[in-house]
């Protein structure tokens, strides 16, 4: 019996910390810098396995062939139902569990899921990736996922979760060099609870830090990871980088000069791991190595990475017996196993949102319906957007239906125009030839030159021929192909618009290229001047077919959409939220035909169908459901499950409602519900029962609370309807009255509840006063002001049902002492013609004007009588000088309290101090700084008195 002791980082009875200690202590530089990376080095002579980061498990296991596939997480926050939620963490994490048992070399256990960006504008290109625009719902949802990865055992995770991406990235366009503007309430009240809500919980034990840069500087270089985010917990925190990411510190961000340069400025700045040139760690090592050699890095600096690389891997149990590790050996059936399909079908049935119902169109019920004609380009089909798994099997909406109906009393029409593509002036067609490959053809349009047309919006469309019944693509050598199942792939070469160069002539453009085709002896792509004309010439007219059938049946259901790979997605946002233009063309020639029109959305973000909304008698909403879709969506038709769905998000009437979609700023633009004044088509928190509910006897524990106190709140909710149904009740508050713009409303907290026909319930909800605080500018601290609230109780964040108010004892927010400290220019109050940069490469913020005559505003000031000296620290990146003014309490017509020329400065991160004299007459209330040109820098003003008048 062999009774050694184990080397201390292989014994389980130690502390964590000190077995971590131990191993750092055995390995050289060299092994340490090898942990550094995505694909962490093995340590031979010690049994360290090599390791990776980055496995894909967004709404099921991703990139690793057939697995269980759940709703996107839009779709899963749409469930409003975090228990839920964890129990599809939870299978998704032994899924992952059991891949890495069948291998451990490339199947990682940190997986990069959630994503915990709010979804601020629905024009995001990713938003399906996010759960909601409320970070309080973000992170109730990201808490919940992520327990259900991390697995119940306090001493061992299942996997590693990681929160994406750190931060305020809602915007694809040029996402490596945009900024966000980011001032400091919407950074502080806006976009980092939803981050901090699952790592103070232990639900995520990574982070990743995001493409996009906030104000001015790379967010890989963010002093808030240290400084802020690693405060959250006692627990060390992994930061990885996102792919590709580091070398963009170089091009095209411009912050450092070089590869050594760049990666000690983000190991310092908190990235412990890049993910950079695949699999080959080699370079990022040299970089480090070199950056040590410059005296950039210091060996504790490596220490102190590889420590945070360390723990999630001893946390996973790799360095414990495996007999310990409750996770080690999972059956490996578990993928996609009865208990996970039978979740699947539940998340999908939860995450179905009844958007309108009139004339009692539904529930349908199957022993009266007759014909249902299921019509549409998604009516027959499930697709998968970037980071869902392989599905692995598909129950469309038409198989859901034919199941519970029979294929007798279903019929499908796809609703898409069957098209040729005619050379003008001749007899020539495109038609697809030997080896799926695109000709030209003579006579009339056989099967080889017809294709179906799909419209995806955004003047994207994909043409399938009808002879291969595969996707037009252009390859690597340019040849244009019909061998593709759809648009697919990191770069869609499958997609083309549709340029009407006159009333019958058409240019046909692949979007991938930039380029047109070309028909001659071969078909080619070539530039706009050289392209053919073609004429569209419609064959077979889907919309038509589509109004026969539905004139024939007793219902029609027309279930359109988006394909996630278009318009839509990672490195692509959309430009308005309509519809498809055919699609909606098709919604409303069926419903011409049939009265009896329900309208089925399955997308990853929201469209603005006002015509629907004003003409259908039913529509409903889901994200793209996963594989049991259909079977979910029939069971929600036919009222097996009360739609119970409700939306994470606003929907908008038109992108008119939105700001730019690069402005961060909610509070100052009005956005998402927090903020937004006009009528939304469908509020958040919005979605219909086949029943109704009545709430009553609203109750209150206390009439006022203290800063530190916590209310309960309660009311009956009544189901005084004829079906069973589920109600999500829903508490928001309202600040009456304070220094600072409020949100029209929050949301504090909600339940759900099953009642059956006449069934009431006492529902309790809680709110802390704690949560009513926000950051004040002033003080650089969270406050919960002395102010009445507005208690909400209601279906939306717009149907209220029940209110009162309470009495909240906090603080009043001081004035300002501008002699006290230095004014920081970050902490305005108001702003016009403004953006935030960055004051060094690690450290600092600053503001910059964008145009002449910006200006900051500081209200509730309190400056005496007197003269000053200003001390202002400043830049000006232009070739002038300009000119800094202080006015008072208006920024054109104030009286000038001060001024100053500021000569130019250099380029980035050049700054200097500049003093002037400052005379008050009377003491003014807004303190306002005026910048007389573009480009002009301010980090603090600093008076100092010279004496009294």
């Amino acid at each position: 019996m062999n009774t050694t002791a184990p080397v201390p980082y292989r014994d389980p009875a130690r502390l964590l910390d000190e077995r971590i200690t131990d191993l750092l202590g055995r390995l050289t530089l060299a092994e340490k810098l090898g942990l550094l990376h995505q694909h962490q080095m093995p340590v031979p002579r010690l049994g360290v396995a090599s390791f990776r980061t980055g496995t894909e498990a967004l709404h099921g296991v991703a990139w690793l062939g057939p697995a269980t596939v759940f709703p996107q997480a839009i779709g899963l926050a749409a469930t409003w139902n975090p228990e839920l939620v964890r129990t599809v963490g939870n299978a998704i994490g032994n899924e992952v569990r059991v891949f890495h048992q069948k291998d451990p070399g490339d199947v990682g256990l940190n997986v990069w899921a959630p994503v915990v960006n709010p979804l601020r504008d629905p024009r995001w290109g990713r938003n399906e990736e996010g759960f909601s625009e409320d970070p309080w719902l973000t992170g109730k949802m990201a808490t919940a996922y992520g327990r259900g990865l991390t697995g119940d055992r306090p001493d061992y995770l299942k996997t590693a979760p990681t929160l994406k991406h750190f931060l305020a990235y809602n915007n694809e366009t040029d996402r490596c060099e945009t900024s966000s503007n980011l001032p400091p309430r919407v950074l502080h009240d806006y976009e980092l609870p939803a981050f901090r809500a699952p790592i103070e919980a232990g639900a995520a034990v990574a982070m990743m830090p995001s493409y996009n840069l906030v104000n001015g500087r790379p967010a890989h270089l963010s002093p808030l990871i240290n400084q802020v985010v690693r405060e959250w917990t006692a627990d060390d925190l992994l930061v990885v980088s996102d792919a590709g990411a580091p070398a963009n510190l170089i091009e095209p961000q411009h912050y450092y000069p070089d590869g050594p340069s760049a990666y000690a400025g983000a190991l310092l700045a908190g990235v412990d791991s890049f993910t950079q040139d695949g699999a080959d760690a080699g370079p990022s090592i040299r970089h480090l190595e070199q950056a040590i050699e410059r005296g950039l890095l210091e060996e504790s600096d490596i220490d102190t990475a590889a420590r945070h690389a360390l723990a999630i891997r001893f946390r996973l149990g790799e360095f414990d017996p495996p007999e310990l590790d409750p996770y080690r050996s999972l059956d490996p059936d578990l993928v996609n196993c009865p208990e996970h399909r039978q979740l699947a079908l539940d998340a999908a049935r939860q995450s179905v949102v009844l958007l309108k119902n009139e004339c009692h169109v539904l529930p349908l019920d199957s022993a009266s319906t007759g014909l249902v004609a299921v019509i549409g380009p998604l009516g027959d089909k499930l697709y998968e957007d970037w980071y869902a798994g392989t599905l692995p099997y598909q129950i469309t909406a038409l198989d859901g239906l034919v199941e519970r109906l029979g294929s007798d009393r279903v019929e499908f029409c796809e609703g898409v125009d069957r098209i040729a593509l005619r050379v003008a002036e001749t007899d020539l067609r495109l038609a697809v030839g030997a080896e799926d490959e695109l000709a030209v053809s003579a006579g009339d349009a056989d099967e080889s030159a017809l294709f179906d047309l799909f419209d995806w919006g955004g003047e994207a469309w994909a043409l399938r021929s009808v002879r291969t019944g595969r996707h037009l693509t252009v390859t690597d050598d340019d040849r244009l192909v019909a061998d593709q199942p759809g648009p697919n792939g990191w770069e869609v070469k499958q997609t083309f618009r549709l340029i009407q160069t006159s009333e019958s002539t058409t240019l046909v453009q692949h979007l991938n290229s930039g380029r047109f085709l070309r028909a001659g002896e071969t078909v080619t792509l070539t530039d706009r001047a050289e392209a053919t004309a073609f004429l569209v010439e419609v064959v077979v007219d889907g919309t038509a077919r589509s109004t026969e059938l539905a004139a024939r049946a007793d219902v029609a259901v027309v279930v359109v959409g988006n394909h996630p790979l278009v318009n839509g997605r990672e490195t692509e946002d959309r430009a308005e939220l309509d519809l498809p233009a055919a699609q909606e063309r098709l919604a409303k020639a069926v419903h011409a035909a049939n009265s009896r029109t329900v309208l089925v959305m399955s997308s990853s973000y929201p469209f603005s169908t006002c015509w629907a909304q004003q003409n259908l008698p039913a529509v409903l909403w889901s994200a793209h459901g996963g594989q049991e879709y259909g079977r979910a969506l029939a069971d929600v038709l036919f009222g097996d499950c009360d739609p119970s769905g409700r939306l994470p998000q606003t929907w908008y009437r038109s992108a008119a409602d939105l700001p730019d979609l690069l402005d961060y700023d909610i509070v100052a633009t009005d956005a998402t519900y927090l903020y937004y004044r006009g009528t939304p088509l469908y509020p958040f928190g919005h979605g219909l029962s086949y029943t109704t509910y009545a709430y009553s006897d609203l109750e209150i524990s206390a009439a006022s609370m203290p800063a530190d106190g916590e209310l309960r709140i309660s009311c009956t909710v009544t189901n005084t309807g004829t079906r069973a149904g589920r109600e999500v009740v829903q508490l928001y508050t309202h600040q009456q009255r304070s220094r600072v713009k409020q949100p029209l409303r929050q949301l504090r907290d909600f339940r759900r509840v099953a009642l059956s026909p006449g069934e009431s319930e006492r529902v309790e909800l809680t709110l802390s006063a704690a949560e009513l605080a926000f950051w004040d500018v002033t003080r650089d601290r969270p406050c919960v002001e002395t102010a009445r609230h507005s208690i909400l109780i209601g279906r939306s964040c717009t149907d209220t049902r029940l209110t009162a108010t309470v009495d909240v004892l906090g603080e009043r927010i001081p004035a300002r002492k501008l002699t006290s400290r230095p004014l920081a220019s970050i902490t305005f109050d108001q702003y016009c013609a403004m953006t935030l940069i960055s004051v060094a490469p690690d450290r600092g913020e600053a503001t910059q004007s964008l145009d002449a005559g910006a200006w900051l505003a500081f209200d509730d000031i309190e400056l005496p009588i007197g003269r000053f000296t200003c001390t202002a620290r400043v830049s000006n990146e232009s070739a002038a000088s300009g000119r800094l003014e202080l006015r008072a309490d208006d920024p054109l017509h104030g009286e000038l309290l001060g001024q100053c020329d500021i000569a130019p400065t250099g380029p980035r991160h050049s700054w200097t101090e500049a003093d002037f004299e400052l005379t008050t007459s009377q003491p003014p209330s807004t303190l306002y700084v005026v910048f007389a040109a573009r480009g002009l820098g301010l980090e603090t003003l600093t008076f100092t008195p010279i004496e009294p008048v």
